[in-house]
């Protein structure tokens, strides 16, 4: 293969995976394996607590609303802020 054919496929990865990226979670409707799978350093029991608290408390305002669940600092929300939205349900 040649050097430029490598360098077009490589490309095409990289923008494949970028494309997966830019999908983000959105944390009012994501399940709690949607949010392990799509959040940095947040396990399966770390998801469920942030279900569990939508459940008890509503949807969140904001993706910030995050660091009221014990265990979930600015750092972890810092990781994650780009992959995540708090759009309402309604939302298109």
């Amino acid at each position: 293969m040649s050097t430029a054919r490598r360098l077009l496929a490589i490309l095409l990865v990289l923008l494949a995976c970028a494309a997966g990226a830019a999908e983000q979670v959105n944390i009012n409707t994501a399940s709690a394996e949607a949010l392990a799978s799509g959040m940095v350093g947040i396990g399966p029991a770390k998801a469920q607590a942030i279900v569990a608290y939508r459940d008890a408390h509503g949807p969140f305002k904001t993706v910030d609303d995050l660091l009221q669940i014990k265990g979930i600092g600015a750092a972890t929300l810092d990781k994650n802020r780009d992959r995540l939205t708090a759009a309402s349900a309604s939302a298109p």
